[in-house]
């Protein structure tokens, strides 16, 4: 039940995190104020498939809006958007516009921007891709013709060009690192995808390390350092985002790579809470603090935050998902694999129709999938009950590696077909925009 001393809770950010929020602490039977406030003009509690669906035209902010704009009004939330919060001081929000609103519960959803290069500043025809007011002007110059240059091989930068080289587009990828996707997945699975991009016609080039990007002829040429060029029409930037610690850094709350929080959502003041992209939590798997860049995250994030600015106490342990489409290929994944030291996989990678399970230390930390939506469910069902789990011991066998590839019992837990969320979210998107 929600504690009685309680009459104002303030959420910033009206991305996925900020308004799932909000719905979640009305859901949860708070009957006090709750002001939802943001620079967006649109709360979004849907993610927007920015990098799977820039080339067409079908996306727009009601696709994105699971919600009407009177459905605020119903529910009694208070929305504020185009509205920045400069400042926070005594239980009291201050705001561009002048005004200054009382909380005495506050959660930051910050989120976060995309990250720039500094020698692609003052370039015309340069972008990123972080929200929808991005989406115009690269979508009009995809739509005048390529040749586009993808700085970035993670999900935003590969899904980006997988779209516009289906469309037609001459697209080129540059990644610094020696592969593609080295924080998303194992290396068996990051060389499938590479070889999927230029199977397509786009060519990767890795280990890069760019030094400066120039006009020339109406081209906009990029150079490495070996000496390399490479000329496009547009570019996307796509090397990952930073997130919004300015509002929590002022408010001397205790920041990092994002704002830091406990097992329960809570900041360093006790008032006041963190959830989504911004948020640097404790992750149970991994042993030490992360940051997940994914809206689904966000969501099931934020909702257990407002739930312990309640009073529920209880730790957020959800595993990270995500799922990206690239030429008509899904692949789902779970987890984390930087510390796996093993990978099981049933099926043909090559031919991305396969599950597979990572391994660390004797236990499952990560899934991914293709082609076998109800594998991947069970697998990640298995991984949501890893850490703490009474059968943690027994998820230490060989044996239950078999049965959680091939959806049998293991461990105590039943991994049927069916058993989790759906195969595909409703609104699709991997990290991007999360809020």
């Amino acid at each position: 039940m929600p504690e009685t001393t309680l009459r104002t809770i303030a959420v910033v950010g009206t991305g996925v995190a900020g308004a799932t929020a909000a719905l979640t602490l009305r859901k949860e039977g708070f009957d006090g104020r709750i002001l939802l406030i943001g620079e967006e003009h649109h709360p979004r509690t849907g993610a927007p498939p920015l990098s799977k669906d820039i080339v067409k035209r079908a996306m727009t902010p009601e696709r994105l809006r699971l919600k009407p704009p009177t459905a605020w009004q119903e529910l009694g939330i208070e929305l504020r958007t185009g509205t920045k919060v400069t400042g926070i001081a005594d239980g009291t929000l201050e705001c561009s516009d002048g005004g200054r609103l009382p909380y005495d519960r506050l959660l930051l959803a910050t989120g976060g921007r995309a990250r720039t290069l500094p020698y692609a500043a003052g370039h015309d025809h340069v972008h990123t891709l972080r929200g929808l007011s991005d989406v115009p002007a690269l979508r009009a110059d995809l739509e005048s013709g390529g040749p586009l240059l993808v700085i970035g091989a993670g999900l935003v930068g590969l899904e980006v060009a997988a779209s516009a080289r289906s469309a037609g587009l001459d697209v080129t990828v540059l990644e610094a690192d020696a592969e593609p996707l080295r924080r998303v997945l194992p290396t068996h699975l990051r060389h499938a995808v590479l070889e999927l991009h230029r199977a397509h016609g786009t060519r990767v080039h890795t280990d890069v390390t760019l030094i400066r990007l120039t006009r020339r002829d109406g081209m906009l040429v990029a150079t490495a350092r070996d000496g390399r060029n490479w000329h496009a029409h547009t570019v996307l930037i796509a090397v990952g985002m930073r997130p919004d610690i300015e509002l929590a850094a002022q408010a001397g709350l205790d920041v990092g790579d994002g704002i830091l929080v406990d097992a329960l959502g809570a900041t360093s003041d006790p008032r006041i809470f963190a959830a989504g992209d911004v948020a640097l939590y404790p992750d149970p798997a991994l042993g030490r603090r992360a940051r997940v860049e994914q809206w689904n995250h966000a969501q099931q994030q934020a909702a257990a935050a407002a739930r312990n600015m309640l009073g529920a106490g209880t730790p957020f342990s959800a595993v990270p998902w995500s799922w990206t489409d690239q030429y008509g290929v899904m692949l789902q994944i779970a987890g984390h694999f930087t510390d796996a030291d093993s990978l099981t996989v049933q099926g043909d990678i090559a031919g991305f129709d396969f599950a597979a399970l990572a391994i660390a230390h004797g236990l499952p930390v990560g899934a991914v999938a293709a082609g076998r939506p109800h594998d991947f469910r069970a697998l990640r069902t298995a991984l949501d009950h890893v850490d703490g789990s009474p059968s943690q011991a027994a998820l230490r066998t060989p044996a239950v590696t078999h049965a959680l590839l091939t959806g049998e019992q293991a461990a105590g837990h039943a991994l049927r077909p069916g058993q989790g969320e759906p195969d595909v979210p409703d609104t699709g998107g991997s990290h991007t925009a999360a809020g």
